[in-house]
């Protein structure tokens, strides 16, 4: 069913194949898309993210009102929590 595929990576340019056993890997898991990147752009992509600070967003907590930051940029369509709120909110499930 699955055949390997040649792929361009996004970053360097050069091919790179998607076997029929990774494809196999991302039909199992619901993958829609096929990698963009080769296996050492994609390493070196990996710890670029990893060791990046995150960009925190100031926020108000909806729940005790306390000043907090958000590692995503709040929208007003859903609650913001505080560490705290939100810990407790979890354990309240």
């Amino acid at each position: 069913m699955f055949q390997d595929k040649t792929l361009v990576c996004r970053d360097c340019g050069s091919e790179f194949t998607f076997t029929a056993g990774e494809q196999e890997f991302y039909a199992e898991k619901g993958f829609q898309n096929e990698p963009s990147r080769c296996k050492n752009c994609r390493q070196a992509h990996k710890a670029n993210r990893a060791n990046a600070p995150r960009e925190m967003h100031d926020a108000v907590c909806a729940s005790c009102g306390k000043e907090t930051q958000v590692p995503f940029l709040p929208k007003n369509d859903r609650p913001i929590y505080c560490s705290e709120c939100f810990a407790q909110k979890r354990a309240n499930q």
